[in-house]
């Protein structure tokens, strides 16, 4: 079993309450799994949210993935003293997707007092991945 990384004890309702009218909310993320050292989410695909030529618009997968980072990030410091703020992403898109569901994994690569790297994978419903991404967060005072 993974070390805890979280800084506090955080539930799923916590998750969603908290992002209850955000962007994430607008977009439909869900998160759906918390473990000791990753938190999953997931956002079904429709129409709305294609490019012109029917597949899922790449960005969206970025807001996914940067949702699902910070929200990890976040919940891996004291909130009382620090916020976290995204530095950087990067992803590739692997392979198209026209509908069913993003199932998006968040995981760190390194949690330090001042950044935090977080990798999040993305796959369709068949569990093939279709975009990498990775994420570097400052960590900064209140």
């Amino acid at each position: 079993m993974a070390k805890p990384v979280w800084a506090r004890e955080v539930s799923l309702d916590d998750l969603h309450l908290h992002s209850k009218g955000s962007f994430s909310d607008l977009l439909g993320i869900e998160f759906t799994m918390i473990g000791a050292d990753f938190i999953e989410a997931r956002l079904k695909v429709e129409p709305r949210l294609h490019q012109p030529f029917g597949i899922l618009h790449g960005g969206v997968s970025v807001a996914l993935a940067e949702t699902i980072g910070s929200v990890a990030a976040t919940c891996a410091v004291d909130i009382q003293r620090f916020r976290c703020v995204g530095q950087a992403i990067t992803a590739n898109h692997l392979r198209p997707v026209s509908s069913g569901y993003l199932h998006a994994r968040a995981s760190p690569f390194s949690i330090e007092e001042r950044s935090q790297v977080w990798g999040i994978d993305i796959r369709d419903d068949s569990g093939s991945l279709t975009c990498v991404c990775r994420l570097t967060m400052a960590v900064i005072s209140r």
